[in-house]
């Protein structure tokens, strides 16, 4: 009898979890689904989530994970990507080896926005995680720095 009430919770637990995990388009904004589609046709994996104010979508293009933003307008205001740290301009890649060598980098990601590219790094040591923006192509700025505390 046990076997089959486990049975049971799990098989209802598996249909709960599905319905909790819809990423129904027809739960967000039209206008920004029209758009998504004509920006990205081979788009897969598609998964939306509609937020205040704008769209958020989540897809694999050309084996990438990518996440775009529309206005609820329709009108894409981002699209982010990671990227790993050969990917950065050869300017910002030297100037975090030199400038961070005792810092490994946990989060990196790319921002397209208003025809302008810029990369956010987020790099930790034991001490410390400082979070840059890069200001173009050339230089990095802080944005965020916080101390680690001991556990």
């Amino acid at each position: 009898m046990k076997k089959i009430s486990l049975s049971i919770a799990i098989v209802l637990m598996m249909g709960l979890s599905a319905f909790a995990a819809k990423n129904d388009e027809t739960d967000v904004n039209k206008e920004a689904v029209r758009s998504f589609h004509r920006e990205f046709v081979n788009a897969k994996n598609v998964k939306w989530e509609q937020k205040v104010g704008y769209v958020k979508v989540e897809f694999t293009l050309n084996d990438q994970v990518l996440f775009a933003y529309y206005n609820n307008d329709g009108q894409m205001t981002a699209i982010v990507r990671n990227i790993v740290s050969d990917q950065l301009p050869i300017s910002l890649l030297t100037s975090l080896k030199n400038d961070y060598t005792t810092f490994w980098i946990s989060d990196l990601f790319e921002i397209a926005s208003n025809d302008q590219t810029n990369y956010y790094v987020t790099l930790e040591n034991a001490d410390k995680k400082i979070v840059l923006r890069s200001s173009g192509i050339d230089s990095w700025e802080v944005y965020s720095k916080t101390k680690k505390t001991a556990e």
